[in-house]
């Protein structure tokens, strides 16, 4: 099994020192990582999905089922926890953080403990923003298994639940200390999971990586075949791209509001179809798609761009209709709730829409648009 180690740091005045990523190749390993010698506890948390998964069976299997916790999927080994949730967005809730919470509390955990969250974007999420109100903070490190979560979730140190059917309106930024990442876990992931994980890697290429866009392009069948090579190369690609922008603009002030290109569409599309219907990766390249249109019409990109990237998008399957295909059954009726979905928008600063568009290729801009300007892009 081999292995390389990325280092990057975060700005002097973000509270946080670096973030040490592990890129394992090969299957994963997952006992032999985390073996039961600790100097510290760990509390494990990871999804009935994630935890049915055979490359976990012998990690999963060396914890024992509690048997004075009936309520909760909890077992131990030593002085480790794995705590099993619920599979899915559904379950992204201040309900489950604080299940996480409670879980460390009811086995003493101090604050020299560290968490450590096993599974998607879902997850990761979850488990940072729970070690960073646990006893006002405790480490928390990452093994993503799905492409979203190794390509964008897990990095950076964004993290959160939804909140009355709105994406990630509680959170916090926490940095995970260590990330594993193995790319082989890509290759078990079913088909919505991988297509929505590459939605996110895509828009990493063509917001930071000339040559990586050109190699999605001109490769989607080795891409959608998940070439191991290949994704193991967009994998690191897409984790340093985020790296180095999260090293210059932490708080997302500045440059690393340009990683929300598709997202404002994305979100409301997610709230209004209903958090969990389709997956945030499909929803967000959807988005996409809306501000490559929103930003022709406004003459920041020459059409010929927009066409060109959205014809891309759609070769790997993502709906580039105006009206998506998911909310068929609105009538007509579902561009007025995208829009009042995107007023709550967090990433708003008035009571215009603040939307990321592109000029072209690595050349983005964020601007504030009108109602009358979104409602044009989806119908």
């Amino acid at each position: 099994m081999g292995e390389t180690i990325f280092t990057f740091s975060y700005p002097e005045n973000s509270g946080f020192g670096s973030s040490e990523i592990h890129f394992h190749s090969g299957s994963p390993d997952l006992g032999g990582l985390f073996s039961e010698a600790s100097d510290h506890p760990r509390l494990f948390v990871s999804d009935t999905t994630i935890a049915s998964l055979p490359s976990l069976k012998d990690f999963v299997g060396s914890f024992a089922p509690e048997k004075n916790d009936s309520e909760n999927d909890t077992r131990i080994r030593g002085n480790d926890i794995l705590l099993i949730l619920g599979s899915g967005e559904r379950f992204k809730t201040l309900e489950s953080v604080m299940q996480i919470v409670e879980t460390a509390l009811v086995h003493n955990f101090n604050r020299n403990c560290e968490f450590v969250g096993i599974g998607g974007g879902v997850i990761c999420d979850m488990t940072a923003f729970a070690a960073s109100i646990y006893k006002r903070g405790v480490d928390v490190s990452f093994v993503p298994t799905t492409l979203l979560a190794m390509v964008d979730a897990s990095v950076g140190g964004k993290s959160g639940c939804d909140f009355k059917g709105f994406k990630n309106m509680i959170g916090s930024f926490w940095p995970a200390k260590t990330l594993h990442v193995w790319s082989d876990f890509v290759l078990s992931l079913p088909e919505n999971e991988f297509i929505s994980g590459l939605g996110e890697a895509i828009k990493t290429a063509f917001l930071f990586s000339p040559e990586m866009w050109r190699t999605t392009a001109e490769n989607s069948e080795k891409v959608l075949a998940r070439d191991s090579a290949l994704l193991q190369n967009i994998i690191e690609e897409c984790v340093k791209a985020k790296a180095q922008v999260v090293e210059e603009d932490f708080r997302e002030r500045g440059k690393r509001s340009f990683l929300n290109l598709g997202h404002t569409f994305g979100h409301a599309l997610e709230s209004v179809a209903g958090l969990g219907t389709i997956t945030h990766g499909e929803a967000v390249v959807w988005g996409i798609g809306r501000s490559l249109d929103l930003a022709a019409n406004l003459s920041l990109c020459k059409k010929d761009y927009a066409d060109g990237t959205k014809k891309v998008l759609a070769m790997y399957g993502y709906d580039m209709n105006p009206s998506p295909k998911i909310l068929s059954d609105f009538n007509g009726d579902e561009s007025n709730a995208l829009i009042e979905a995107m007023k709550k928008d967090k990433k708003n600063q008035s009571s215009a829409i603040r939307v990321v568009m592109q000029k072209g290729l690595c050349d983005t801009v964020v601007q504030d648009v009108s109602d009358k300007e979104i409602e044009a892009v989806l119908r």
